[in-house]
Parts: structure tokens; sequence; C-alpha cells
């Protein structure tokens, strides 16, 4: 599927196929793909957390006010970010660029991030933003439908998957073979109302 077909035909898919799996290789393919999206300093913040355990994803269904798609899709998907990524071995980031380049943006990574909390937090929601589009729409690509979450308690989840105190979750995405068609789009807006040239 090409990617303007993908982007025009993705859709939140609310009912799957609880039979289907997806197989090893598809799955890694697909995180592969994830794992291309854009971040910024290349720090590679996002953690794509696959729940696996049926009773793990039970609780989380529990958690998300019994949505059934979270048990019920192929493969759950939990975008977490780690806030501190930038201080953690940061030379990995830059290992296959020229010294001048690395001495250069090394020195700046910290200085951007350092003492800077709120854009640690901002940044991780950027970079699953942009992760958890690009991971649906290479499922759109691969024949797979997805449903984008952030219908859950937050604070349950991360302890259902023990999420590290240094780290924070985005929201979630669902993947797997939908079993209806979706609802007619709802109403997009004109792009007359979303555009704006030359700021407000």
């Amino acid at each position: 599927m090409d990617v303007k077909t993908a982007i025009q035909t993705r859709r939140a898919v609310k009912h799957f196929d609880p039979q289907h799996e997806m197989t090893a290789a598809e799955e890694k393919e697909l995180l592969s793909l994830a794992a291309h999206s854009p971040t910024a300093f290349n720090i590679q913040n996002w953690r794509f957390v696959v729940v696996r355990s049926r009773e793990q994803r039970q609780k989380i269904r529990a958690a998300a006010w019994d949505q059934a798609q979270v048990t019920e899709a192929s493969l759950l998907v939990v975008l977490c970010a780690d806030l501190k990524s930038w201080t953690k071995q940061p030379q990995r980031y830059w290992q296959n660029v020229p010294d001048g380049v690395r001495d250069f943006m090394l020195p700046a990574l910290d200085g951007y991030y350092r003492n800077r909390h709120g854009v640690q937090r901002d940044e991780a929601m950027r970079s699953c933003g942009i992760a958890a589009q690009t991971l649906m729409l290479a499922a759109k690509g691969m024949g797979y439908d997805t449903c984008p979450m952030d219908g859950f308690d937050f604070d349950a989840v991360a302890k259902i998957i023990n999420l590290p105190e240094d780290h924070v979750i985005a929201m979630m995405v669902v993947i797997g073979k939908g079993l209806r068609e979706p609802w007619a789009r709802a109403g997009q807006l004109p792009l007359e109302s979303v555009t704006v040239s030359n700021g407000f």
C-alpha cells in the first residue's frame, strides 16, 4: 500500500478478530519501522512496551474502562518515553558521524535538556506522537487496523507494566485485524478552517 492510501484509509478501529495472531516476523517489521521515527537530537527516547501477557492485558482492559480492543487486538503497544534518555550514554546516538559533528551535538544536547523538565516531558510526548503515527501507518501498509488510545488510567497502567520513575506513558496503540468497517468520518473540518497563513 502506498503512503497516501495508508493515510487516507487509516481509521480508529474498535472491533478486532480476537483469534488473529501476528507472526513474530510481522511484529518485528512493524516495530522496526516505528523505530525509524524521528526524535530531537536522535535520542530515540520512545520505548515500545509490547504487552503479550494475557493476564496483564486483562488488567489493562479493566484500567481502560473495559474497552474490548485492549484484549481482542493482536498487539497492544504502550508507548512510553525515557525522560532521561539524553543522559544515558548519549554518544550512542551519534556514533556513526564524524568526530566534529559528535563533539558539537553532545554538548548541545546536554544544554538543551539539563534542568528543563518541561522540555524533557514535551519532547517525550512529541516523540511518542510521531512514533504512534508511524506505527499506525506502517500497520495499515501491512494490512492491519489500529486504534490510538488515551482513554485509560495512566497511573494504573504504569503499575501494571512496572514503569520506571524516569519514564512516562504517552498513549497506547492496539493493532490487529478489524472485524467491522469503521463509521463514516464524523466530520472533517475544511482545510481553510485549520490552515493559517503567516500567523494568526
